[in-house]
Protein backbone atom coordinates (compact mmCIF):
# COMPACT_ATOMS: atom_id res chain seq x y z
CA UNK A 1 0.00 0.00 0.00
CA UNK A 2 2.21 2.69 -1.16
CA UNK A 3 0.89 6.88 -0.75
CA UNK A 4 -1.45 7.94 -3.43
CA UNK A 5 -2.26 4.40 -4.39
CA UNK A 6 -5.61 3.61 -5.46
CA UNK A 7 -6.97 1.47 -2.31
CA UNK A 8 -8.87 -1.87 -4.14
CA UNK A 9 -12.59 -2.14 -3.98
CA UNK A 10 -13.84 -5.06 -1.74
CA UNK A 11 -16.72 -6.58 0.73
CA UNK A 12 -17.04 -7.15 3.86
CA UNK A 13 -18.57 -8.56 6.84
CA UNK A 14 -18.84 -6.11 9.71
CA UNK A 15 -20.66 -5.96 12.50
CA UNK A 16 -23.23 -3.29 11.23
CA UNK A 17 -23.88 -5.57 8.31
CA UNK A 18 -22.21 -6.35 5.10
CA UNK A 19 -20.80 -3.75 3.01
CA UNK A 20 -19.09 -3.08 -0.43
CA UNK A 21 -16.19 -0.63 0.67
CA UNK A 22 -16.45 1.90 -2.44
CA UNK A 23 -20.22 1.86 -1.86
CA UNK A 24 -20.01 2.61 1.98
CA UNK A 25 -17.40 5.17 1.60
CA UNK A 26 -19.36 7.17 -0.85
CA UNK A 27 -17.96 10.85 -1.08
CA UNK A 28 -16.58 10.70 2.50
CA UNK A 29 -12.99 9.72 3.48
CA UNK A 30 -11.93 6.97 5.90
CA UNK A 31 -9.62 6.28 8.00
CA UNK A 32 -9.22 2.17 7.94
CA UNK A 33 -7.61 0.66 10.96
CA UNK A 34 -6.70 -2.68 12.01
CA UNK A 35 -5.80 -4.80 14.75
CA UNK A 36 -4.52 -7.55 15.72
CA UNK A 37 -7.05 -9.43 18.01
CA UNK A 38 -9.85 -9.10 19.99
CA UNK A 39 -10.34 -8.69 23.75
CA UNK A 40 -6.55 -7.42 23.68
CA UNK A 41 -5.45 -3.74 25.88
CA UNK A 42 -4.28 -1.55 23.92
CA UNK A 43 -6.68 -1.93 20.75
CA UNK A 44 -9.44 -1.64 23.38
CA UNK A 45 -8.61 1.68 24.71
CA UNK A 46 -8.07 2.62 21.15
CA UNK A 47 -11.12 1.90 20.02
CA UNK A 48 -12.87 3.52 22.53
CA UNK A 49 -11.07 6.68 22.49
CA UNK A 50 -11.55 6.74 18.11
CA UNK A 51 -15.57 6.07 19.14
CA UNK A 52 -15.58 9.09 22.04
CA UNK A 53 -13.91 11.17 19.29
CA UNK A 54 -16.20 9.73 16.08
CA UNK A 55 -18.15 13.47 16.31
CA UNK A 56 -14.84 14.78 15.48
CA UNK A 57 -14.42 12.98 12.71
CA UNK A 58 -18.01 13.24 11.38
CA UNK A 59 -17.64 16.85 11.07
CA UNK A 60 -14.46 16.50 8.58
CA UNK A 61 -16.16 14.38 6.68
CA UNK A 62 -14.28 11.29 7.76
CA UNK A 63 -15.95 7.49 8.15
CA UNK A 64 -14.43 5.30 10.48
CA UNK A 65 -13.76 1.22 9.66
CA UNK A 66 -12.17 -0.92 11.86
CA UNK A 67 -10.54 -4.23 10.55
CA UNK A 68 -9.60 -7.56 12.75
CA UNK A 69 -8.91 -11.45 11.94
CA UNK A 70 -11.94 -12.55 14.67
CA UNK A 71 -15.33 -13.07 14.65
CA UNK A 72 -17.89 -11.26 14.19
CA UNK A 73 -19.67 -12.50 17.24
CA UNK A 74 -16.28 -11.99 19.04
CA UNK A 75 -16.07 -7.73 17.46
CA UNK A 76 -19.76 -7.51 19.11
CA UNK A 77 -19.15 -9.12 22.31
CA UNK A 78 -15.64 -6.78 22.39
CA UNK A 79 -18.04 -3.91 21.82
CA UNK A 80 -19.59 -3.79 24.85
CA UNK A 81 -16.44 -4.39 26.93
CA UNK A 82 -14.82 -1.39 24.93
CA UNK A 83 -18.28 0.90 25.79
CA UNK A 84 -18.26 -0.64 29.53
CA UNK A 85 -14.34 0.79 29.69
CA UNK A 86 -14.61 3.76 27.86
CA UNK A 87 -18.29 5.20 29.29
CA UNK A 88 -18.21 8.52 27.58
CA UNK A 89 -18.90 7.01 23.55
CA UNK A 90 -21.40 9.02 22.76
CA UNK A 91 -24.85 7.14 22.04
CA UNK A 92 -24.14 3.90 20.31
CA UNK A 93 -20.91 2.31 19.08
CA UNK A 94 -20.57 4.47 16.18
CA UNK A 95 -18.66 2.73 13.64
CA UNK A 96 -18.44 -0.69 11.89
CA UNK A 97 -15.69 -3.25 12.78
CA UNK A 98 -14.30 -5.82 9.91
CA UNK A 99 -14.54 -9.85 10.61
CA UNK A 100 -11.83 -11.32 8.48
CA UNK A 101 -11.43 -14.36 9.41
CA UNK A 102 -10.08 -15.88 6.32
CA UNK A 103 -7.80 -13.06 6.59
CA UNK A 104 -8.02 -12.38 3.00
CA UNK A 105 -8.58 -9.01 3.21
CA UNK A 106 -5.85 -8.55 5.93
CA UNK A 107 -3.44 -9.98 2.68
CA UNK A 108 -5.09 -7.70 -0.11
CA UNK A 109 -4.19 -4.32 2.30
CA UNK A 110 -0.79 -5.30 3.36
CA UNK A 111 -1.63 -5.64 7.13
CA UNK A 112 -0.25 -9.08 8.09
CA UNK A 113 2.61 -9.60 10.30
CA UNK A 114 5.32 -10.42 7.95
CA UNK A 115 6.34 -12.82 10.33
CA UNK A 116 3.69 -14.58 10.46
CA UNK A 117 2.03 -14.23 7.29
CA UNK A 118 2.93 -17.80 6.43
CA UNK A 119 0.98 -19.44 9.07
CA UNK A 120 -2.69 -19.48 9.55
CA UNK A 121 -3.00 -19.81 13.01
CA UNK A 122 -1.23 -17.54 14.29
CA UNK A 123 -1.00 -14.77 11.61
CA UNK A 124 -1.96 -11.58 13.23
CA UNK A 125 -2.59 -8.05 11.60
CA UNK A 126 -0.03 -5.35 12.01
CA UNK A 127 -1.53 -2.24 13.35
CA UNK A 128 -1.83 -0.38 10.37
CA UNK A 129 -4.05 3.23 9.88
CA UNK A 130 -4.93 4.13 6.45
CA UNK A 131 -6.34 7.35 5.63
CA UNK A 132 -8.23 7.16 2.43
CA UNK A 133 -9.54 10.36 0.35
CA UNK A 134 -13.29 9.95 -1.70
CA UNK A 135 -11.14 9.30 -4.65
CA UNK A 136 -9.89 5.67 -2.77
CA UNK A 137 -6.65 7.09 -2.81
CA UNK A 138 -4.16 6.27 -0.13
CA UNK A 139 -3.29 9.49 1.35
CA UNK A 140 -1.41 8.01 4.81
CA UNK A 141 -0.52 5.70 6.69
CA UNK A 142 1.03 4.83 10.23
CA UNK A 143 2.08 0.97 11.65
CA UNK A 144 2.22 0.80 15.01
CA UNK A 145 4.20 -2.00 17.17
CA UNK A 146 1.40 -3.86 19.05
CA UNK A 147 3.25 -1.66 22.19
CA UNK A 148 2.65 1.19 21.61
CA UNK A 149 -1.35 3.15 21.21
CA UNK A 150 -2.15 5.82 18.37
CA UNK A 151 -2.99 9.20 19.41
CA UNK A 152 -6.58 10.13 18.01
CA UNK A 153 -5.54 14.13 18.08
CA UNK A 154 -2.59 13.28 15.51
CA UNK A 155 -5.15 11.40 13.59
CA UNK A 156 -7.28 14.35 12.87
CA UNK A 157 -4.50 16.85 13.27
CA UNK A 158 -3.71 14.57 9.78
CA UNK A 159 -6.52 14.89 8.44
CA UNK A 160 -6.87 18.84 8.69
CA UNK A 161 -3.62 19.08 6.79
CA UNK A 162 -4.85 16.46 4.20
CA UNK A 163 -7.91 18.38 3.43
CA UNK A 164 -6.55 21.64 3.96
CA UNK A 165 -3.43 21.46 1.17
CA UNK A 166 -5.75 19.53 -1.33
CA UNK A 167 -8.20 22.18 -0.93
CA UNK A 168 -4.96 24.98 -1.19
CA UNK A 169 -2.62 22.75 -3.39
CA UNK A 170 0.35 25.80 -3.03
CA UNK A 171 0.90 25.41 0.40
CA UNK A 172 2.31 22.67 3.31
CA UNK A 173 2.02 22.45 7.28
CA UNK A 174 4.97 22.32 8.54
CA UNK A 175 6.27 20.21 11.84
CA UNK A 176 3.75 20.24 14.71
CA UNK A 177 1.51 22.03 12.80
CA UNK A 178 -2.32 22.13 14.01
CA UNK A 179 -4.97 24.15 12.63
CA UNK A 180 -4.66 28.09 12.41
CA UNK A 181 -0.81 28.35 13.00
CA UNK A 182 1.15 29.07 10.08
CA UNK A 183 1.27 26.83 6.92
CA UNK A 184 4.72 26.86 4.16
CA UNK A 185 4.24 28.33 1.24
CA UNK A 186 5.62 25.77 -1.58
CA UNK A 187 8.74 26.49 -3.05
CA UNK A 188 6.80 26.03 -6.39
CA UNK A 189 4.98 29.34 -6.02
CA UNK A 190 7.02 32.39 -7.72
CA UNK A 191 7.40 35.58 -5.78
CA UNK A 192 5.10 37.61 -8.52
CA UNK A 193 2.03 35.43 -7.42
CA UNK A 194 2.37 36.05 -4.02
CA UNK A 195 0.58 39.27 -3.42
CA UNK A 196 -2.72 37.84 -5.61
CA UNK A 197 -2.49 34.40 -3.47
CA UNK A 198 -1.84 35.95 0.12
CA UNK A 199 -3.09 39.42 0.00
CA UNK A 200 -2.30 39.93 4.26
CA UNK A 201 1.29 39.12 3.53
CA UNK A 202 3.66 36.56 4.08
CA UNK A 203 7.00 35.88 6.61
CA UNK A 204 10.26 34.80 4.92
CA UNK A 205 13.61 33.68 6.21
CA UNK A 206 16.59 33.78 4.30
CA UNK A 207 18.70 30.59 4.96
CA UNK A 208 22.57 30.93 5.47
CA UNK A 209 22.66 29.03 2.14
CA UNK A 210 21.47 32.03 0.37
CA UNK A 211 18.12 30.12 -0.31
CA UNK A 212 14.05 31.92 0.25
CA UNK A 213 12.40 28.67 0.35
CA UNK A 214 11.23 28.83 3.65
CA UNK A 215 7.84 31.44 3.67
CA UNK A 216 5.22 31.29 5.79
CA UNK A 217 1.72 32.64 6.09
CA UNK A 218 -1.40 32.05 8.37
CA UNK A 219 -3.32 34.25 5.02
CA UNK A 220 -5.38 30.81 4.07
CA UNK A 221 -8.26 30.44 6.48
CA UNK A 222 -10.77 31.82 4.24
CA UNK A 223 -9.30 31.22 1.06
CA UNK A 224 -10.90 28.52 -1.27
CA UNK A 225 -9.37 26.69 -4.17
CA UNK A 226 -11.94 27.64 -6.72
CA UNK A 227 -11.10 31.61 -5.28
CA UNK A 228 -7.20 31.87 -5.51
CA UNK A 229 -5.09 29.53 -7.31
CA UNK A 230 -2.24 29.54 -9.81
Amino acid sequence: MRINQVVPNFKANTTKGPIDFYQWQGKSWVVLFSHPADFTPVCTTELGRIAVHSPHFEKRNVKLLAHSCDKLKSHQDWVDDIKDYCRDIPGDFPYPIIGDESRDLAVKLDMIDEDQKDNPETALTVRALYIISPDHKLRLSMHYPMSTGRNVDEMLRVIDSLQLTDRLPYVATPANWVPGEKVMILPSVKEADIPKLFPKGVDRVTMPSGGNYVRTTTDYQILTAGKSKL
